[in-house]
């Protein structure tokens, strides 16, 4: 688990962490816009998205060690380039490039795995688990990354020169693709292959496309699963808007660049604690009435910051919200695939109820940056934020509405098994 923990977080960090917890800087080191950088990662969820079915299929076929461990190296390599400051046409091949490299060899065999580990009574404790540490690695190689930022530029980052920006930016680089690398070297080592399970999973699907037919029909026939991947598609758009937020520390309420990286770092430092308390949270009151409450916590959130004014200079305000923000979109990431077993979806269709939700679930990488982008580019300023954070807020409602539904659902699905039994 905690290798896995590792490598499910490291896969990440180089397409996502840089520019969540540096966005203005490397907007100007690379010379993009918003608009630019939201179509770049808009190619990541598209070529995510087209992943995440053969994924699965090809984590049924090969040993997980060695599908993890070349993901891992493959995207390291990735951040190599990364480091050279690549123009906009570039960028978007990069990150196509990221979201092959993340996804394809990646994801279905963690969530499995995860799933298993947890068992029938432990999912929130299991998923809890994965993305608390791997919410601790990451907020600890934020606050490395914003360490060294604030070193470079003791007195006042204004007076920072481009080239001196590059250097360091270039410098946080190298460490996440570091780390990324190392990952891969520990899963090669460290992961044993189920030699055994690997001979039953190849002769299954050598014997019987007729059961990875009903495997699909089971998992489209299933209501759960629909309001599942809407909640996740929900949860994850308010995940995605937590890469806007040092941006609009900078150019909402006044703050420096290196301020609104310490805020975001000390915000994503909430994963590890509220994804693993919210989990075990969820194992004893259910994950979708726990899903339920966090939508509404969020809400509130995403409202505050698109009906008020900011006051220069607040940085207290700002970080009190981001830390409420925080404390839900992780919640989720906590949360969102132990809904699998509260709704007794049979563990047979694991693999394809993951894809199915992954597919449509992890749809907003394709379009959050981008919508982002484009309404803050369109109303520069304070305007275009708030416009942003209304998107967010009706997204926030939908998840809600998807929570209460499925909480309907999986009382139903309680109390027909009580009668039986």
């Amino acid at each position: 688990m905690l290798t896995l923990i590792v490598a499910g977080e490291a896969i990440f960090a180089l397409p996502f962490h840089i520019t969540r917890f540096f966005r203005p800087t490397v907007l100007e080191v690379f010379e993009l816009s918003a608009t630019e950088l939201g179509a770049a990662q808009g190619v990541y969820g598209i070529v995510a998205m087209l992943a995440y079915f053969p994924g699965g299929a090809i984590a049924d076929r090969f040993a997980a060690r060695k599908l993890l461990a070349v993901s891992l190296w493959l995207t390291a390599l990735g951040g190599l380039y990364l480091a050279r400051f690549p123009n906009y046409q570039a960028a978007l091949w990069l990150w196509g490039f990221f979201g092959l490299s993340t996804i394809l060899f990646f994801w279905a065999a963690m969530i499995r795995a995860c799933r298993d580990w947890g068992g029938h009574t432990a999912q929130g404790r299991a998923f809890g688990l994965l993305e608390g540490g791997r919410g601790a690695l990451a907020a600890g190689l934020a606050s490395i990354g914003v360490l060294l930022f604030s070193l470079a530029f003791p007195s006042d980052y204004a007076l920072a020169t481009l080239e001196q920006k590059q250097d360091v930016l270039r410098q946080i680089i190298y460490l996440y693709a570091g780390v990324t690398a190392a990952a891969g070297f520990l899963v090669w080592w460290v992961i044993r292959d189920d030699i055994e399970n690997q001979i039953t999973i190849r002769a299954n699907v050598r014997e019987s496309k007729a059961f990875i037919r009903y495997n699909i029909i089971t998992v489209l026939r299933t209501p759960a699963l629909w309001l599942q991947a809407l909640i996740v598609v929900c949860a994850y758009v308010g995940y995605k808007g937590f890469d806007n937020y040092t941006l609009f520390a900078v150019q909402a309420y006044g703050l420096d660049e290196v301020e609104a990286a310490q805020i975001a770092a000390i915000g994503s430092w909430t994963r590890p604690i509220a994804a693993i308390s919210l989990g075990l949270l969820g194992d004893r009151i259910g994950s979708a009435k726990t899903l339920l409450m966090l939508f509404a916590l969020l809400l509130s959130s995403d409202l505050y910051f698109a009906l008020s004014t900011p006051i220069p200079g607040a940085g207290w305000v700002m970080l009190g919200n981001t830390l409420i923000t925080c404390i839900a979109i992780f919640g989720f990431r906590g949360l969102y695939f132990a809904l699998l077993e509260e709704a007794q979806v049979p563990k047979a269709v694991t693999g394809t109820a993951v894809g199915f939700v992954s597919v449509l679930g992890f749809s907003p990488d394709i379009f959050v940056s981008y919508v982002g982008g484009v309404l803050i580019d369109t109303s520069p300023g304070l305007a275009g934020h708030q416009h942003f954070f209304m998107f967010l807020a009706a997204f926030s409602a939908l998840g809600l509405l998807a929570s209460f539904l499925l909480l309907r659902i999986v009382k139903s699905k309680s109390l027909a098994s009580a009668q039986t039994v």
